[in-house]
Order: structure tokens, then sequence, then C-alpha cells
């Protein structure tokens, strides 16, 4: 039985979790979806999930009971990851606000990435719309809120999808990053791909 943690500080907690166990019905796996925060829990699942929230507040708890080092440890011996709108900031070597400038917030600094946060706006200019996703889906659909953009990518990162000429997910080795929230989207087709990560590493 496979175990997929879904980062719970706070976010999108319970909406990854509906998506991710419908996912294991797609793929007929068996799974369970824990709600993982402490360094025990991360150590025991094969597979995570950071969800949007506050980026600023879910660093700094990750950094305060020292999940972020076990996190990292994780990503870097393999583990699959999926980081969602703040999840993917969380998980970037660099962050920056166009009001604020760097935000010098604590990040994993694994995907070899710069963010831009809130690059479309604030909250009441939220949208959906349906983009290809390369090796993913040939239409999905994307839901934007309060989302960040990926500015600059380097190493063996590689954009995946695009909003014109923003790019608004990325894969890296084990690592998916992506502005929007594929889980307020009925598709499943990013948490399965997701799933069948853990078999190749």
């Amino acid at each position: 039985m496979i175990k997929i943690g879904i980062l719970g500080f706070q976010g999108d907690i319970e909406e990854n979790a509906n998506a991710s166990k419908k996912a294991l019905e797609h793929l007929n796996i068996d799974g369970q979806v824990l709600h993982v925060r402490y360094p025990q829990q991360i150590r025991e699942i094969d597979a995570l999930i950071i969800p949007g929230g506050e980026s600023t507040v879910m660093g700094l708890l990750a950094m305060i009971n020292n999940s972020a080092n076990v996190i990292r440890d994780r990503i870097m011996d393999g583990m699959p990851v999926l980081g969602t709108c703040a999840g993917m900031i969380l998980l970037a070597k660099s962050a920056y606000d166009r009001v604020v400038g760097n935000t010098k917030q604590n990040l994993l600094s694994l995907l070899d990435i710069v963010v831009e946060r809130n690059a479309f706006g604030r909250q009441f200019d939220s949208f959906e719309v349906e983009l290809p996703i390369d090796g993913i889906s040939d239409r999905f659909n994307c839901v934007f809120i309060r989302a960040p953009v990926i500015m600059e990518y380097a190493g063996n990162v590689k954009p995946i999808a695009r909003l014109g000429n923003k790019i608004v997910a990325v894969k890296q080795g084990n690592i998916i990053g992506t502005s929007f929230h594929p889980e307020l989207s009925n598709d499943t087709k990013m948490h399965e791909y997701l799933i069948k990560m853990i078999n190749s590493y």
C-alpha cells in the first residue's frame, strides 16, 4: 500500500486529499492519503503534496518543527512531490513580490526556479482556463488563485505548461510545480501522474 502525504500546515488540504483518493481509485491502486506535519510522518510516505496556502507561514512552520530538513532530504532522495501555488513557491530557490521585492522567506530551495508571487493579481483576479500540460493532459482545467508565475528556470527544469508567454507549470526530475490549483479541478490527471511517479524512484 502506498502512502501519499499532504503537508498539513494550512491551505487546500482536504481538496488535495479528495483528489488523491479519486486518483488512487481511477488507477485502481491500494493507498492511503495522510495529513503530515511532523518529521516522522514525512519519513513514512511515498509521495508528498505541498498545497496552496500562505507560503511564508508554511515555510516558517516547516522550519520550526524541523520538517523542512526531512522534506528536503526525502525529495533529494527521489520522493515524488507536487507543489501547487504556494507549495511551488516553497519548493523554489528564489521568490519575490513585485511590490516588496525579495521576500526573504524560508524556502526549500530544491526547484531551480525564480518565482514571482501574486503575478496575476490578488484574490478577486482569480480565473480558470483550460491548458495543455506536457505529458499529463491535452486539456486541463487550471484554477488560478493569487497565483505565482515562473520567471526564470535553470538546470534540468522543464516547463510543461504555459499561459500565453508565462510559464505556469514545471517538472524537475521527481518535482512538479504548478502555479494553479489542480485539486480544484474535477480532473485528477495531475494527482494520477504524481502517483505513477512513485514506481520510478
